[in-house]
């Protein structure tokens, strides 16, 4: 496995950048090579991506989410990969979203891609875009402020 941690300091409550995160299916517009995430329910996305020049597909579920503090998550079908996503209050008006991320390479390219940094460019972009995004508009485009509380160890 790779792992990927990346930090971004955003202009912006603590409030606005978590309901900005929730907001799953506006990735696309920050998330390189991502093209749609569609949220099924609370706690399930489907994911379609271009990976290494290839169409990719999987399936996540959000294992544990606190409002304006973390949102976790595991792949339960396609590329394996897993996180957190948290949430740091600086002052009123600053915000650390740290990102940690745990994927799984597949082949040589994306092996030497990780071992060279190029994931954690990429991410470091992403969250580049995101603090362009959330501090271009200043309020969030919708929130989310349900609680998950260790859903992989829910029964599915």
């Amino acid at each position: 496995m790779a792992r990927i941690e990346e930090t971004i300091d955003v202009s912006v409550p603590v409030s606005t950048a978590y309901n900005q995160w929730t907001q799953f299916e506006q990735f696309p517009k920050f998330m390189e090579g991502i093209e749609s995430v569609q949220q099924v329910d609370d706690t399930h996305l489907v994911w379609s991506a271009e990976v290494g020049g290839k169409k990719e597909q999987w399936r996540a579920e959000i294992t544990e989410q606190h409002p304006d503090h973390r949102v976790a998550w595991k792949a339960t079908e396609g590329r394996e990969n897993s996180g957190v996503v948290t949430f740091h209050q600086i002052d009123e008006n600053t915000t650390r979203v740290a990102v940690q991320m745990d994927w799984e390479p597949e082949g040589v390219v994306e092996s030497a891609g990780a071992a060279l940094g190029a994931d954690s460019r990429r991410v470091k972009g992403d969250l580049e875009r995101f603090k362009e995004l959330i501090e271009g508009r200043g309020v969030e485009t919708g929130a989310w402020r349900g609680e998950v509380e260790n859903s992989a160890d829910r029964a599915s």
